[in-house]
């Protein structure tokens, strides 16, 4: 049993998850703030998009070396979205055509929206709770006892 299944369907989810945000930011965004309110709601939405996929394909791609590897891997993913975060921060803070309250509430609701796709997923998902092992009585060679 592997984990990449379930990965592979928390990433779908939260694209899916990310496009019905783009819309329904995006009304909101236009009945409060008109052509900006909308720009400001798809870019919150492609931001958690974006750092949803940096996040399942850091964990994908991780997975298939060794635990030091896997662990870097998955650190510098979340170093690159620290990092692309405070960019994004810095660069959109004063922009004109940013609406900065439709953008920050979109981003939250993305964050815990994939957050919440993650933990149904992951709840739902039919995984042992330790992989990659088999027990004694696994082995169809193996001499049964009793």
């Amino acid at each position: 049993m592997s984990a990449i299944p379930v990965l592979k369907r928390a990433l779908v989810l939260g694209v899916l998850f990310a496009v019905v945000l783009a819309i329904a930011g995006g009304i909101v965004g236009y009945l409060l703030a008109g052509g900006v309110g909308v720009v400001s709601a798809l870019i919150g939405a492609v931001m958690a998009a974006v750092f949803l996929g940096i996040t399942a394909a850091s964990i994908l791609l991780a997975s298939r070396y060794d635990i030091l590897l896997f662990f870097g891997i998955v650190m510098g993913a979340w170093l690159l979205k620290f990092v692309l975060f405070l960019v994004l921060a810095l660069v959109l803070r004063d922009q004109p055509w940013i609406e900065s309250t439709v953008l920050f509430v979109t981003l939250v609701v993305g964050v815990v929206g994939t957050l919440v796709v993650d933990v149904v997923v992951v709840a739902k998902s039919r995984l042992p709770y330790v992989s990659d092992i088999s027990l004694p009585g696994d082995q169809p060679d193996a001499p049964r006892k009793g």
